[in-house]
């Protein structure tokens, strides 16, 4: 078979499964994004934080995640989250089975171990934040949370833009280690495909270019972002 038809749709081809793969890998990874986000910048305030029980916490947990292997930590949330949930479900409801979704292990892997890097990012950017914004925020009578909202978070977000972005690409590529768990993603796909058609060299070449032009539209994506965060700032300045 001609190696363009390899790649056409339908039954002949295996177009249609590296499409899905390609959405799947697309999804898992903006699926990740808030969720690693929102808990990293959690732990970068727990690790700021003036409580030494919060501080201790956030460090640990740092340490822990950025030690382990990604793969390691796949395994662990996929098998020990399952045996977990399973346990507490039969304390509630004996004789009851639950079964967590690969692409949801996926993911709180994925997150947790983007949390534990993005939180010394936000850790960073908040070093660029002089104390004056917190003690002029309270001086005109905004509460913390405002002060959080309106006045510290526009700034954190332009300063920790550029460690984001870079992790960001990292997760994407760190999407196909999810093939372990059976999730159907790009890099799982093509690996079936090479076992069946016996071309390894076509398929692994097709898989390449897909997560080049993913991170390439990634990388457009993040200027724009950089460009709009940055406008008036240059002005100020």
């Amino acid at each position: 078979m001609d190696l363009i038809e390899l790649l056409s749709f339908g039954p002949d081809g295996w177009g249609d499964e590296l499409a899905a793969g390609t959405w799947l890998t697309i999804r898992l990874a903006v699926a990740t994004l808030p969720f690693g986000l929102v808990l990293g910048l959690l732990v970068a305030l727990a690790k700021r934080s003036e409580i030494a029980a919060l501080r201790f916490v956030g460090n640990v947990y740092t340490t822990v995640f950025r030690g382990l292997p990604e793969l390691l930590t796949i395994f662990i949330v996929y098998f020990g989250g399952q045996i977990l949930l399973q346990r507490i479900v039969e304390l509630v409801s004996p004789g009851s089975n639950i079964e967590v979704s690969g692409f949801v292990s996926g993911m709180i892997a994925l997150g947790v171990v983007f949390s534990a890097y993005s939180s010394e990012v936000f850790l960073g950017a908040f070093r660029g934040i002089s104390r004056g914004q917190w003690e002029a925020s309270r001086s005109l009578g905004l509460r913390p949370l405002a002060t959080m909202r309106l006045v510290i978070l526009p700034q954190l977000a332009r300063l920790a833009l550029p460690g984001l972005a870079n992790l960001w690409l990292i997760l994407l590529k760190d999407t196909s280690l999810v093939s372990v768990i059976a999730i159907d993603d790009l890099l799982r796909v093509t690996g079936i495909a090479v076992r069946v058609t016996k071309q390894p060299f076509f398929f692994f070449g097709i898989a390449c270019l897909l997560y080049l032009v993913m991170s390439m539209i990634s990388s457009i994506g993040i200027t724009a972002i950089e460009r709009r965060l940055g406008r008036g700032h240059g002005r100020t300045a």
